[in-house]
């Protein structure tokens, strides 16, 4: 089969793989469909290449079609059209029982002391081939998959594997007040999707970013917008938004991508550079993040309020402002989301009409072949690239 591999720092290519196989009776084959390309791929693409290995398949967005099942798996038949999470879990663990699938005890990686294995991310979760190619094993088939309606285009249904439950979870956390504000800090495909979930809900919403075509999309849906462009602050920004007082709860959906800072930006790709034996256990003992995201929004947000934190980051000793956290008395909530614990939340909102604009949410639709292409202009932000679906 065709697939996208990673083979270095900015380095992605299509090569020709084997084709997965059962392996476990807990196991499925699914023949993809669709298979989107993440914000969170571009981590990998250059930050955390000192965890990747050459030939890495990459990809964690994936649908398709059920070919093959493990003897394990009842519930799902060959046919079946199903939307795979990013996250590999049982289901039946105690985290998975208390509707923490990405904490998943059966699949934690514990040689890196992380969580529940995740497709295409590295082998700080597991190394698992991921979804960007023509066919995708999936473990763990007997709890995982959604299965959703035949008839819809695949738009309709493929961003529940992340992009759906990921802006979600972002929007439960911040836990905006009635009558509050919420700011969406990082327009991308998350901080979008999260500004759309948040406007449905009927919440006042400011969103942050400084590329005009993120900035327009955002509009669209309702929300006012500050472009990074035209301020000196972020939080004075929000605060003459706001009475004064800054928003009630605030999104970081940027994470380790933020601009704002050439060192850090510097001191990320010199590390990306060295050898592994040295850069991996450098990025998992310093704090190499570039965290403007982050540092705006504990500044933008109110005393009291609630701070959101999906976007991800990936340095262990990263420098938060504490004094300022403290005496703002600030609550924190973050973590990878978890996808099947709203699932069930969202669907009724892709199969009764599209109030989130999910038929037309991809900017680009490309066949997988041009996934080099994809990967540059989305980390450049080139051609008004904000969500890219690949068709196998």
């Amino acid at each position: 089969m065709r697939a996208v591999t990673w083979q270095g720092a900015r380095d992605v290519r299509v090569e020709t793989v084997p084709d997965p196989e059962i392996v476990e009776p807990t196991d499925a084959i699914i023949k993809i469909t669709s298979t989107g390309l993440c914000g969170s791929d571009l981590h990998l693409y250059e930050t955390l290449a000192p965890f990747m290995g050459a030939g890495n398949i990459l990809g964690h967005e994936p649908m398709g079609i059920v070919e093959e099942v493990g003897p394990s798996v009842t519930d799902l038949t060959a046919g079946d059209r199903v939307v795979i999470p990013f996250q590999i879990a049982c289901g039946s663990c105690w985290m998975c029982e208390r509707g923490l699938p990405t904490q998943c005890e059966t699949t934690q990686v514990h040689d890196h002391g992380t969580g529940a294995a995740l497709f295409g991310f590295s082998k700080l979760y597991g190394e698992v081939p991921g979804g960007q190619a023509e066919y995708l094993r999936v473990p763990q088939a007997q709890f995982g998959p959604i299965r959703v309606p035949h008839g819809p285009p695949d738009d309709r249904f493929v961003y529940l594997s992340d992009v759906l439950p990921t802006a979600w979870q972002a929007v439960e956390y911040a836990d905006t007040p009635d009558g509050g504000t919420l700011a969406v800090i990082g327009l991308g495909p998350i901080g979008d999707m999260a500004v759309r979930i948040a406007a449905h809900r009927g919440i006042r919403v400011i969103g942050v970013d400084l590329v005009p075509e993120r900035l327009a999309r955002a509009r669209s849906r309702g929300a006012e917008v500050v472009d990074l462009r035209d301020v000196d602050s972020v939080g004075d920004a929000v605060r003459e938004l706001t009475a004064g007082r800054g928003a009630d709860a605030v999104i970081d959906a940027v994470g380790m991508e933020a601009h704002g800072s050439a060192v850090s930006s510097a001191v990320q790709k010199v590390v990306g550079t060295l050898p592994q034996a040295l850069s991996a256990p450098l990025m998992k003992s310093a704090g190499v993040d570039r965290m403007a995201g982050l540092y705006s929004a504990i500044d933008a947000v109110r005393r009291g309020g609630t701070v959101s934190i999906i976007g991800v980051y990936g340095g262990a000793a990263d420098p938060m402002p504490m004094v300022t956290m403290f005496d703002k008395q600030l609550q924190l909530r973050m973590g990878q989301a978890n996808v099947k614990r709203w699932a069930d939340d969202i669907l009724p909102l892709l199969t009764d009409g599209d109030p989130l604009g999910v038929d037309d949410f991809a900017t680009h639709r490309m066949p997988l072949e041009s996934a080099p292409q994809a990967y540059e202009q989305f980390q450049k932000k080139q051609d008004g690239t904000v969500k890219v679906v690949f068709t196998p």
